[in-house]
């Protein structure tokens, strides 16, 4: 893919290393020159120091033949602003992060992507990582739904049980779908008639924040 990133702060600099590794052909933009000079040092990159709300700019960074555009910058305004000439240019794929919750709609009407308050994203599962020891992976999507891990222990009211018995049961609520399953090693997708042994581990999509004892109930 070409992919043109803007912004090397500290998300950027994580997608270039990504994109880059997937050997994908990056051009980047940023205003500041160190920057700039940093990563591309570090990358088999283009770089381009210049304000990437400009046309001419994101035009000589190849926006013509662009597969993505990625916009990364603390200010919603300067990524709105870049994401409403990429979508001018016809740009197929473009994300965006969004810093103030309440600006996102205008991201998505001119079709963008969008990754919202990544500092909250980060504080949220990292607050839900203390609060919920026994479960991993914890992420809250946009419209709060939940997707988390958990490890079936001793205890557990899911041990020994087929889904569809869990659902029956009411042990899992009708809210709460369970989309993969690991055990030695090896993911699977369950089905109702796939039983619940010690030691799997279990990823679910909630519709609905889960409550602590549910947590306890199903972990052990």
């Amino acid at each position: 893919m070409y992919i043109i990133v803007v912004g090397v702060g500290s998300i950027g600099s994580s997608l270039i290393d990504i994109a880059v590794k997937e050997r994908n052909n990056v051009v980047v933009i940023d205003a500041n020159p160190d920057r700039a000079k940093e990563v591309g040092a570090k990358y088999d990159v283009t770089v381009l120091k210049g304000n990437a709300t400009s046309l001419e700019t994101l035009q000589e960074a190849g926006a013509d033949r662009a597969n993505a555009l990625i916009t990364t910058t603390s200010d919603d305004a300067i990524n709105l602003m870049i994401v409403s000439i990429a979508a001018e240019l016809k740009i197929p794929s473009i994300v965006s992060v969004v810093n103030n919750k309440e600006h996102t709609e205008f991201f998505r009407k001119l079709g963008a992507n969008v990754m919202e308050n990544p500092d909250e994203v980060v504080a949220n599962h990292m607050y839900n990582s203390l609060k919920h020891h026994k479960v991993k992976d914890f992420t809250i999507l946009s419209g709060g739904e939940q997707i988390f891990r958990i490890a079936v222990k001793d205890g557990s009211s899911l041990e020994g049980l087929s889904l569809a018995d869990c659902s029956r049961r009411e042990i899992l609520p009708a809210s709460l779908l369970v989309v993969a399953l690991k055990r030695e090693g090896e993911i699977q997708i369950p089905t109702g008639e796939t039983v619940i042994e010690l030691g799997d581990t279990l990823t679910i999509f909630s519709l609905e924040r889960v409550s602590d004892e549910l947590i306890e109930k199903l972990t052990g």
